[in-house]
């Protein structure tokens, strides 16, 4: 579109060329700024997100298989329990005498 009067149509080219610079600026800085976190974190020994997560997970998954492994421990401990005074109660067996070796001709 154009004006009636240059000036108008130059501070126009001029505002869009400072945008254009302004957005290529912005860019670069974002840039910068992602380089410069990611050798910060590699430096404080941070993990990335995607490797907690499955870490997090794999830990949970070992907490639900402790608890149902602890579980079935105290339930065959329970069961053991109560199959020892029932043992107890059976009547002892007779010793028995010793074998005498055979004689051979």
């Amino acid at each position: 579109m154009q004006t009636q009067n240059p000036f108008f149509d130059d501070l126009a080219r001029m505002a869009g060329g400072a945008m254009g610079a302004l957005s290529g600026l912005k860019a670069e800085m974002e840039a910068l700024i992602r380089q410069q976190m990611e050798r910060f974190m590699a430096g404080a020994d941070m993990v990335p997100r995607e490797e907690f997560e499955v870490v997090r997970d794999m830990a949970a998954k070992a907490r639900a298989e402790n608890e149902a492994l602890a579980a079935r421990v105290a339930e065959i401990e329970a069961k053991l329990a109560g199959a020892a005074p029932a043992a107890a109660a059976k009547p002892a067996a007779r010793p028995r005498a010793p074998r005498t070796p055979k004689a051979t001709a």
